[in-house]
């Protein structure tokens, strides 16, 4: 699966695309109010990706053990130190809405868990590299 993101950004837009096997869509994320970035930050991004994996990743698994879900919150929290730190103490935590038992509900928590793609990339500590514009 083959996943791009883009961001191209002035004083006066910001424009925020994902692309995932040909399937673009629009993130409407507003610009800084006197421009120069977006009014998001990166690392709110990193963890909303981690909560967004984590969710989707609980209602593909739960279809497949045929388990009805009725809601998913996932909060994810950590912190960032000075210029150039990677981020620390990064934790989340799930609530599930199911009628399913408590003990199959933990047990596609745990499952999930492993299997979550964002989360092992960073477990793993993939090599990011600097491509060069022509």
């Amino acid at each position: 699966m083959n996943i791009t993101a883009t961001i191209r950004n002035s004083r006066q837009q910001n424009d925020v695309t994902v692309n995932t096997q040909g399937n673009q869509k629009t993130i409407t994320i507003p610009g800084k109010p006197a421009g120069g970035g977006s009014s998001v930050n990166g690392g709110e991004l990193l963890f909303l990706a981690l909560a967004t994996c984590f969710c989707n990743d609980i209602y593909r698994e739960a279809a497949r053990r045929n388990m009805a879900i009725e809601s998913v919150d996932v909060t994810v929290t950590g912190e960032f130190g000075g210029e150039g730190d990677p981020a620390s103490n990064i934790s989340y935590r799930v609530q599930i809405e199911s009628d399913s038992p408590e003990s199959e509900i933990q047990d596609l928590i745990h499952y999930v868990d492993t299997v979550a793609e964002i989360h092992n990339t960073l477990r793993k500590g993939v090599q990011v590299s600097l491509q060069r514009a022509d």
